[in-house]
């Protein structure tokens, strides 16, 4: 089965290189667990998605996840947030958001949670019936 090539704005691309280079120290720890595939499955960084740029994101899966800094918590930033979750979800794109201090303080915790919702966004295989 082929994977539906997701759009994206072509002018995003330097922008994304340049923040893989400008990563949070909460970004860079998460990403040190994805490279060591802990979680099974395979992330890509900054990644462009229509006209945002994700932090990581699993194409198996159509997975996001978003680490928050505290930017996320300005006046105004909760509706944008609003309009970029909608947009994504309307590409069939699930987005798990973490904020950047619980990365840093409890990275354990995190990749619990992680583990618990990429679970819960794989593909059920059904379970063979007994003959």
């Amino acid at each position: 089965m082929r994977r539906k090539i997701i759009p994206y704005n072509p002018a995003l691309i330097d922008l994304a290189k340049k923040l893989r280079n400008t990563m949070t120290i909460g970004e860079i720890a998460l990403w040190q667990e994805f490279k060591g595939k802990k979680l099974c499955v395979r992330f890509s960084r900054q990644i462009p998605i229509d006209r945002y740029i994700v932090d990581f994101y699993c194409k198996d899966l159509k997975l996001a996840i978003e680490v928050d800094g505290s930017i996320h918590f300005e006046k105004g930033q909760e509706d944008k947030d609003k309009k970029r979750q909608t947009l994504l979800a309307s590409l069939a794109v699930t987005v798990i958001r973490c904020s950047d201090a619980d990365v840093k303080d409890n990275l354990s915790f995190v990749l619990e949670n992680l583990k618990i919702q990429i679970e819960n966004v794989k593909p059920k295989t059904p379970t063979p019936k007994p003959s």
